[in-house]
């Protein structure tokens, strides 16, 4: 077989294969053994009638396509191979030569994947993230942890403050017709946790056990439900309860009731070490973050629209399994969103465009330097993996290999020891322009 590839436009390839005679004629015979089987030709048991005979009975020319049909894709992906092109979406195919005892002669129009013309991507300055943690810090996280072991206490008398938990009766309307889920009885919510119509909870500050009154809002404009965005709603509202949380005092108590400590200064000390350690967690993302974004930045690459195509049904794809797990489908999404398909890709298309120019910049970058994984490494991933999973290695393995998933790991690994490279290649440096480490 021979294969010739020219490249014809930016990221399109024109690929010219020729079929030897012999493999065409091998071709022919398994098509003749394939639909012997299927026809049922007078005067012969299936299966048994010869191949000149299946030819007159179902013309010569089923039999060549059948064969073409079975040649094309493996001589494809031979030549694919052999010329070293990375196709990115089917091929257009073009027959050029298809006569028994001859060579076939096709042609493939292929969108490739771009070439990448790589800009700056070592010595990168950026800043990192502070990872100071102050006094202030570690006190709200007290406070925090104080909310959170609060008592709740039933009031008999006075008005709802911020962060009350009351209960409420409620009768929303719109244009002064109730509407779909604008009621409700014994409806209980922290006041300023925002989980209702914003103005809403503002509007119950005040009120005393027992007092009903109106409260006026407006839907917000991008509210999930097209009929009442932006309208302006009355709900005749009754407060029924009020719960107050009673803050225990922050002291050595405390600390022995919410943790292991014994004084509430060895609680301070691990609070603030937690949060020293997820402000360092967070620096070093960010920074990994910049570093990317700069050298993506720096990079040049026509992206195919087969491409954007691609992983924009991708990314429906994914949203559509997110909301699968909330009991939505991207059908009653997009009505209550009262959007459409094409409209929500155009939203996506600026992000579908970035991560696959992210994914290409980081794969040429992996090319220029040479970086690969080990099996070693990959075999680490696996079992990283299994003990995500709780299964066993072997097993994970065997399915990430018949799912034919082994190489996006390999990928994902490479990619990420790029990244690792382009933060130690880079000139990192704190808030106060001094040297910093990751």
């Amino acid at each position: 077989m021979k294969a010739n590839a020219e490249r014809i436009e930016k990221n399109t390839v024109l690929l010219e294969v020729e079929v030897d005679a012999d493999q065409f004629s091998q071709a022919m015979d398994r098509a003749y053994r394939k639909l012997v089987k299927k026809v049922n030709v007078p005067g012969f048991r299936p299966g048994k009638a010869p191949r000149i005979i299946l030819e007159r009975h179902i013309g010569k020319q089923a039999l060549l396509d059948e064969a073409v049909e079975m040649l094309i894709p493996e001589a494809y992906f031979k030549a694919v191979q052999d010329t070293g092109i990375e196709p990115v979406a089917q091929p257009q195919l073009e027959l050029v030569q298809v006569e028994e005892g001859k060579p076939v002669v096709f042609k493939a129009r292929v969108v490739v994947k771009p070439e990448v013309e790589l800009g700056q991507y070592k010595g990168l300055e950026v800043t990192q993230p502070s990872t100071e943690v102050t006094p202030e810090d570690v006190q709200k996280e007290l406070e925090r942890l104080q909310n959170r072991h609060a008592k709740l206490v039933s009031l008999d008398e006075g008005t709802v403050q911020q962060g009350d938990l009351v209960t409420i009766d409620f009768e929303g309307r719109v244009d002064g017709e109730p509407f779909e889920g604008g009621q409700a009885t014994d409806y209980t919510l922290e006041v300023g946790n925002a989980g209702l119509i914003p103005g809403f909870e503002d509007q119950l500050l005040g009120m005393a056990i027992n007092e009903t009154k109106e409260i006026t809002v407006r839907f917000p404009e991008d509210y999930p439900k097209p009929e009442l965005s932006g309208k302006e709603a009355v709900f005749t509202v009754t407060v029924k309860a009020i719960k107050r949380k009673e803050l225990a005092p922050l002291d050595d108590e405390f600390a022995k009731d919410v943790s292991e400590f014994d004084t509430l200064e060895e609680l301070r000390a691990d609070l603030e070490n937690k949060l020293k350690q997820a402000a360092e967690a967070r620096a070093k993302a960010e920074t990994r973050q910049a570093v990317l974004k700069k050298a993506v930045e720096n990079a040049q690459v026509d992206i195919p629209e087969e491409m954007i195509q691609t992983r924009l049904a991708e990314m429906l794809q994914s949203l559509e399994r997110r909301l699968m797990v909330q009991g939505l489908t991207l059908e009653n999404y997009l009505k209550y969103s009262n959007s459409t398909v094409e409209e929500m890709e155009e939203r996506l298309r600026p992000d579908a465009r970035e991560s696959l120019k992210t994914m290409l910049v980081l794969d040429a970058i992996a090319k220029a330097e040479n970086i690969t994984v080990t099996e070693e490494e990959i075999q680490a991933e696996i079992e990283r993996m299994a003990k995500e999973m709780q299964q066993d290695p072997a097993v994970v393995r065997k399915v990430v290999e018949g799912q034919g998933q082994l190489e996006a790991v390999t990928t994902g690994l490479v990619r990420d020891k790029v990244i690792q490279f382009l933060v130690d290649q880079a000139n990192i440096v704190a808030q106060d322009g001094q040297p910093a480490t990751e």
